[in-house]
């Protein structure tokens, strides 16, 4: 039979495919039980509510966490198979009222924590995934070195070769196990209960119905911070739910954009408080804004611990056409900015960008956030230094016919030089909690520009917002823009008893 022979090219078709499909076997019974144990067996560290936190990944369908020795473990049903131990390490609270105040703040808008967690857990399965591919490679590819004849050697020898590839992999088996090492005892006497039944005595806020906790030792002390903790959630909840729910009472008062114009929705000074990022959303929603324009303070102190801050305002606004921000004195640091640019939100380092409409904007961060005023490759700069290095950045731009539509800084002092000189239309700024303008400037070169400061859309006293509710009004505002410059201001306002004013829209 010659070597073009159908029949026997046909035969070696088969072969080539059940060998294949062998292969394909072998890869999938190697690959997803290694890729289940390395799963299983993986954690990441991350920051979780505040806390320094360990995840690990489970297939029990509960999200647990581990609260320490003051604070009863708790669990939820995740919905799916899938689920996560979370353990709670360390924290920057100073006292267990404050962890339960960010826990309930948190905890009242929790959609940025899960998103972040979701990730973290994804990222660890897709990295397992691959190591199990390679894995599940591993008997393929010795199979193939090995070759036809030296497979049939090993045939021959059966009993040595089956005592070989036995032992290597109870050698294997016990590298992966280690049972020399001694089981570490842990008290784990409690059960589970659902929080009605461990906590009889208060009202389960809506929502934390399906919890529940570890019965172990609770004392006094527990139960106050955790009475706490739902007081705080349901007044968290209630509050700014009921404000977002009210801003269809107050659209006919927006300005609305015509089919030329683009609205930006300016907030500052948020300091921890997500529980305004969906009442500004619903507001900016009502207003038809589609860009958002971050002036600053966005936390009260910088730390790593923070970052859920930043991501519930990303998870806000994710959808927007533009995110623009800058960093405020209590950012500290550059985890703030750092965050916000990962996101992919563009941050102004002091040079022009075009990020929606033609508007040309610069900014650049409050010189105070990292106690060193960094200015590209100029170290040590001032807070007056940056003001009239930024001033000379924007009045060059302006004399080559590319003019400033708006300057964004934290504290509109940082703008003060360029817009006295004429040299920008708009300054936006936060920082002292409370509105100042649009104010009018006439330039030295006779060029006119305005002015504003946004109060504080956290409605922070001092740098703290975070709680139940707001500390005082709070504040935002729709900058509308056409033709590449701003046209007009509308401030809104949320008064501490809930009710949201809309003032007249001001043209620029």
């Amino acid at each position: 039979m010659s070597a073009t022979d159908p029949a026997s090219h046909s035969v070696s078709k088969r072969r080539r495919l059940l060998h294949l499909l062998g292969f394909g076997l072998v890869w999938v019974l190697v690959a997803v039980p290694t890729w289940v144990v390395l799963f299983t067996h993986s954690q990441t560290e991350m920051v979780v509510a505040s806390h320094d936190a360990v995840v690990r990944p489970t297939f029990d369908g509960y999200v647990r966490l581990e609260l320490g020795p003051y604070l009863p473990d708790a669990r939820s049903k995740t919905g799916s198979r899938f689920g996560v131990d979370i353990e709670l390490g360390k924290t920057t609270a100073t006292s267990g009222e404050q962890l339960a105040v960010r826990y309930a703040a948190i905890a009242a808008q929790p959609d940025a924590e899960i998103s972040d967690v979701r990730e973290e857990i994804a990222d660890l399965a897709w990295v397992q995934a691959l190591r199990a591919g390679g894995i599940g490679l591993l008997p393929i590819a010795l199979w193939l070195l090995l070759g036809r004849s030296r497979r049939a050697q090993l045939v021959r020898h059966r009993g040595r070769f089956a005592l070989a590839t036995i032992t290597a992999l109870s050698l294997g088996v016990l590298a992966f196990l280690q049972p020399w090492r001694a089981e570490t005892e842990r008290v784990d006497s409690a059960q589970w209960l659902g929080v009605a039944a461990a906590f009889p005595e208060v009202d389960i806020p809506e929502g934390l119905e399906g919890w529940q906790i570890r019965n172990g030792l609770v004392t006094e002390g527990t139960r106050r911070l955790v009475f706490s903790l739902f007081d705080t959630y349901e007044t968290s909840k209630v509050f700014y739910r009921d404000l977002a729910d009210s801003v269809p009472e107050i659209a006919d008062k927006l300005h609305q954009p015509a089919e030329d114009e683009t609205v930006a929705v300016l907030v500052s000074d948020r300091h921890d408080n997500i529980g305004m990022d969906p009442v500004v959303r619903a507001a900016a929603d009502a207003a038809g804004a589609t860009v958002v324009l971050d002036a600053g303070d966005d936390t009260s102190t910088g730390q790593a611990w923070e970052t859920f801050s930043l991501d519930s305002l990303n998870d806000a606004f994710e959808d927007y056409d533009a995110r623009v921000a800058v960093a405020g004195n209590h950012d500290h640091g550059s985890i703030v900015s750092n965050h916000l640019k990962k996101l992919g939100w563009t941050h102004l380092d002091g040079d022009p960008v075009t990020p929606f409409a033609d508007v040309r904007i610069t900014g650049v961060d409050d010189p105070r956030s990292s106690g060193l005023g960094n200015w590209r490759d100029q170290k040590g700069l001032s807070f007056a230094e940056v003001k009239t290095t930024i001033a000379e950045d924007v009045c060059n731009l302006d004399e080559d016919g590319e003019r400033i539509a708006t300057l964004v800084v934290h504290d509109a002092n940082l703008g003060a030089t360029a817009l006295a000189r004429g040299c920008t239309d708009l300054v936006v700024s936060g920082h002292l909690h409370v509105q100042k303008g649009p104010t009018q400037v006439v330039g030295e070169n006779g060029k006119i520009g305005y002015t504003y400061t946004n109060g504080t859309t956290g409605g922070a006293a001092y740098a703290v917002a975070i709680g139940s509710k707001l500390r005082r009004d709070a504040q935002f505002t729709f900058v509308t823009y056409r033709g590449g410059r701003p046209v007009g201001i509308q401030p809104v306002s949320v008064k501490t008893t809930g009710v949201l004013v809309v003032a007249d829209y001001v043209p620029l």
